[in-house]
C-alpha cells in the first residue's frame, strides 16, 4: 500500500512539473533546488510557506495536475501490476524516487524501509544538504548494483 502512496506522488509531481515546463520552469525549479539546499529553507515553515506561494500563484497546475493524477495513477497501478512487482521494475522506480525525491526518503518508504525513510526526513530537517547528497548517493548505488545485490540489501 505505501509503495502504491509513493507511486501515485511520484506521478502527481512529474505531471504537475510537466505542467509548469513551459512556464518559467528553469527558474522555479532551480529556485525550489536552492531553497531545497538550505540556502532558503531552515525548517518546515519556511517549506510551508513556500508550498503555500506556489499553491495560491499556481492554482490551476496543481488542481490539474491532481485531475490528471488519478486516471492516471490508476491506470498504471491496474495495468502494470505485475510489472512493478518485479524486482527489476522495483529498483527502476527506486532509482527514480531517489534522483527527484530522495532528499525526503521517497525510495526508502517505497522500498518499505520505513526507518531509515523517517532518518531521511529527519536528516533533511536539520541538514538538507546532507539528504540531498545521501538521495544522490542512493541513486547512484542503486543504478550500478545488480539485481541480486539489490534484492539482498532489502532484506531486514
Amino acid at each position: 500500500m505505501l509503495k502504491n502512496i509513493v507511486l501515485i506522488l511520484a506521478i502527481f509531481v512529474v505531471i504537475l512539473l510537466a505542467l509548469s515546463f513551459g512556464e518559467t520552469a528553469f527558474h522555479e525549479v532551480f529556485a525550489w533546488i536552492s531553497a531545497l539546499t538550505g540556502v532558503l529553507v531552515r525548517n518546515f515553515g519556511e517549506l510551508f510557506d513556500a508550498v503555500a506561494l506556489y499553491l495560491r500563484l499556481h492554482t490551476g497546475k496543481v488542481l490539474l495536475a491532481l485531475l490528471l493524477t488519478i486516471p492516471i495513477s490508476f491506470w498504471v497501478l491496474r495495468s502494470r501490476r505485475d510489472v512493478l512487482a518485479a524486482p527489476s521494475a522495483q529498483r527502476k522506480i527506486a532509482i527514480v524516487l531517489a534522483l527527484f525525491l530522495g532528499w525526503l526518503g521517497a525510495h526508502r518508504f517505497y522500498l518499505g524501509q520505513v526507518g531509515w525513510g523517517l532518518g531521511y526526513l529527519l536528516i533533511w530537517y536539520w541538514f538538507t544538504p546532507l539528504a540531498v547528497i545521501l538521495g544522490l548517493v542512493d541513486a547512484i548505488r542503486y543504478l550500478f548494483m545488480d539485481e541480486e545485490a539489490f534484492a539482498a540489501s532489502r532484506q531486514p
